[in-house]
């Protein structure tokens, strides 16, 4: 489940954790950083392709919110050279607009690469695993 070297390791989890904070803070460029050019993002039944349309894609959700807590536990780290793949645990509680909260529990999959010195998200597949609220239950 955690394989390959600590610098390694702990560098992809600083990678999950500035996505974490990047949420929180509303902040585009703090999250579009985390992703490779040519990374896919398998996000709500939609597959988004490359950095921008998966930033552009990320601020059409988020502007649904007022406010959001994210938090994440990496669950498996498995590094093997320049490249790595881990599974990471979410807790997401999210003020919509309107003033509803909804909470969200929630897995990545992920394949990451070491580019340029950096990891970054080559693939993110995102599957709800609870959920409080949906947007389905308020209505």
């Amino acid at each position: 489940m955690f394989s390959g070297p600590m610098e390694d390791r702990l560098a992809t989890r600083e990678l999950h954790e500035s996505y974490g904070d990047g949420v929180v803070r509303f902040d585009k460029d703090t999250w579009g950083s985390v992703w490779a050019d040519d990374a896919t993002w398998d996000f709500m039944g939609m597959t988004i392709e490359g950095r921008e349309a998966i930033v552009q894609t990320w601020l059409g959700a988020m502007a649904n919110f007022e406010a959001g807590s994210f938090s994440c536990v990496p669950a498996s780290i498995e590094v093997s050279g320049e490249s790595a793949t881990s599974r990471v645990q979410t807790q997401e509680v999210l003020k919509a607009k309107d003033g509803s909260t909804r909470m969200v529990g929630g897995r990545y999959t992920d394949t990451l690469a070491k580019r340029d010195g950096a990891w970054v998200y080559t693939h993110r597949a995102f599957a709800i695993v609870a959920e409080y609220n949906a947007p389905e239950e308020i209505a």
